[in-house]
Order: structure tokens, then C-alpha cells, then sequence
């Protein structure tokens, strides 16, 4: 197992290379110019506008200015963003805590929902409670994340006025008061994540368990007179999580990257809503750390994803 993670990590550098070529290719291409927002202002000069470029490194071709980024990456150096002037690296510590806090619960909690959901319906196979959990599984993975977020502050917050629709970054944690105050505002944005969490999952698990139900092996768990129970959790729930790890594993960074509407719409200022403002800013800097972080994450859990088939199925060994 050590020597395929170790074979599995060297693969992953030569990969993340082409990716963050790839993206800085298409971004120095694209047609965004960061100083934009100094054309139209009559009192800047174009010698100050020269200056400016010069300082930023714009003057250079992109492939000089894509080598100095690799080597301050390699470094743990993001760069300066254009726009705040401050390090990228502290622009992200700032917002990370806040897609954690939103993100980070939304997917425990849409998993810790999916899980019990998904076996009660494979086992209660066309009753009405199967329906029923079918049909909001349903309708949750087709409602996008936005509409089910607008619906929510229209009903919570302006008509009922209990739930606050603007998330206060600047909240913080030191009594009761306060936590509660943390936990009402991130009700609504912890709700719309993790409902379509839960319902893409619900249907996942359901259609494995139903799959392996009624295989020879749980037959013959039966016929050893075995708890219901015990066949259900220990046989048949185990060998179906093999692809829904997969699933799940790969879904921690998509969820990353839909928690960017979900963010837009509740104001959180987490990493989606950095981004989003920094595509619009032209700020570059920001925008290939961001991504790159993504990248990362696909690598990292599709590693994960590998591990954990070994940790389920015995049959899977890796030399």
C-alpha cells in the first residue's frame, strides 16, 4: 500500500504541472486586462499606467511569468493579488474558515442524512416511505443549489423574519449569544448544500443496496440466520459503499466548486465568492491559487477514494 500512494504521488506532480499550464495558458490568453480600471480614469497617465505593468510583472510573456509562478508555488509563495496588494496566501486563510464552517458541515450533514435515507429505501423497496424519500431525492439533485436558496430567504427571512439572509463574516464566537447568532446565519447556506448532498447520495446508496440485495452471498447470510440487521449494516451496506465512495470522495471538491452560487447568493465570504470577484477583477493571482487549490483536491481525494476500496473490500490489494 505505501509503495502505491508513493507511486501514486509521483504521478500526481506531472499532472498537476499540465493542469496549472493548461490554466495559466488560457487565463494570460483570455482577453482580461487587470488594469482595465485605470483606462478610463483621465488622470492617470499612461507612463504611471507602463509603471504599474512593469511592477506587476505584465510586461513579461506569459510563459516567463507562468515559470516564476511554479517556482514561488513550489515555494509556498501565491503571489500578490492585483486588486488588495496583499499576499494571496492571506487572502485564502481568511476565507477558507468560512466555506469550512459552510461547506465543510453542509456535506457531513447531507451524508449523515443520505446514509440512513438510502438504506431504508432499498430495504422498504416500494412502500410509501420509499416514494416519498424518492421523490425529494428527485427533487432536490434537479432544483439548483440558487433557486432552492432564493425560496428559502423568501420564506425565512422576509417573511418570517427569523433567519438573517446576509452572512457577517465579522461574527465572532465568544459567548452563547454569539454562537447562536453563528448558528442562524448559517442555517440557510448549510441547508441548500447539504440538501442536494443528500439528495444526489440518497440515490446512489439506494441503487447499490438494491443491486446487491439480492446476491447469492446475503441469501446465504440469511440461510446462517443471521440478524436482518447485522446481514443489512455489515454485508450488504459495506460492499455497496465501494462506489459510492467514489462518489463522495469526489464530491468534496464539486461541492467546493457549487458552494460558489451558494456563497454569491448568502453573501459568505468564502473562497467561491473570492474567486468569483476576482474573475471580474481580472486579478489573476487569485484567481490560478484558487484553481490550482481545486486541482489539488481532485488529485487528493481521488487518492483517498483508492484507499478507502482496500479498507472495504479485502479482495483489493494494491502492490
Amino acid at each position: 500500500m505505501g509503495r502505491y500512494i508513493a507511486r501514486r504521488l509521483l504521478i500526481a506532480v506531472p499532472t498537476l504541472l499540465a493542469i496549472s499550464f493548461v490554466m495559466y495558458a488560457i487565463l494570460a490568453l483570455a482577453p482580461i486586462d487587470p488594469l482595465s480600471q485605470f483606462g478610463a480614469d483621465p488622470r492617470i497617465p499612461p507612463e504611471a499606467r507602463d509603471q504599474i505593468r512593469h511592477a506587476l510583472g505584465l510586461d513579461q510573456p506569459w510563459p516567463i511569468r507562468y515559470l516564476k509562478w511554479i517556482q514561488g508555488m513550489a515555494t509556498g509563495n501565491f503571489g500578490y493579488s492585483f486588486m488588495s496588494h496583499s499576499p494571496v496566501i492571506e487572502l485564502l486563510l481568511q476565507r477558507l474558515p468560512n466555506t469550512l464552517a459552510v461547506v465543510g458541515v453542509a456535506y457531513i450533514v447531507g451524508f449523515l442524512i443520505a446514509l440512513p435515507i438510502g438504506v431504508f429505501s432499498a430495504v422498504r423497496r416500494n412502500s410509501i416511505a420509499d416514494h416519498v424519500f424518492s421523490t425529494f431525492a428527485y427533487f432536490g439533485f434537479s432544483v439548483p443549489t440558487f433557486f432552492t436558496g432564493l425560496v428559502l430567504i423568501i420564506i425565512f427571512s422576509v417573511k418570517l423574519h427569523w433567519l438573517p439572509f446576509v452572512y457577517d463574516s465579522n461574527l465572532k464566537i465568544n459567548d452563547f449569544g454569539s454562537l447562536v447568532a453563528q448558528l442562524r446565519q448559517s442555517i440557510m447556506p448549510i441547508a441548500v448544500l447539504g440538501f442536494f448532498e443528500a439528495a444526489v447520495l440518497t440515490r446512489y446508496i439506494r441503487a447499490e443496496m438494491l443491486e446487491h440485495l439480492p446476491l447469492d452471498y446475503v441469501r446465504t447470510a440469511r440461510a446462517k440466520g443471521l440478524l436482518e440487521r447485522f446481514v443489512v449494516i455489515r454485508h450488504v451496506l459495506r460492499n455497496s459503499l465501494i462506489p459510492v465512495v467514489t462518489i463522495i470522495a469526489l464530491g468534496v471538491p464539486a461541492i467546493f466548486g457549487g458552494a460558489i452560487v451558494t456563497e454569491q447568493v448568502f453573501h459568505v465570504p468564502g473562497i467561491g465568492e473570492l474567486l468569483v470577484r476576482s474573475i471580474f477583477q481580472g486579478d489573476t493571482p487569485v484567481v490560478t491559487a484558487v484553481l490550482m487549490i481545486f486541482a489539488v483536491l481532485v488529485v487528493a481525494f481521488n487518492l483517498l477514494a483508492d484507499v478507502l476500496y482496500a479498507a472495504l473490500d479485502p479482495r483489493i490489494r494494491y502492490s
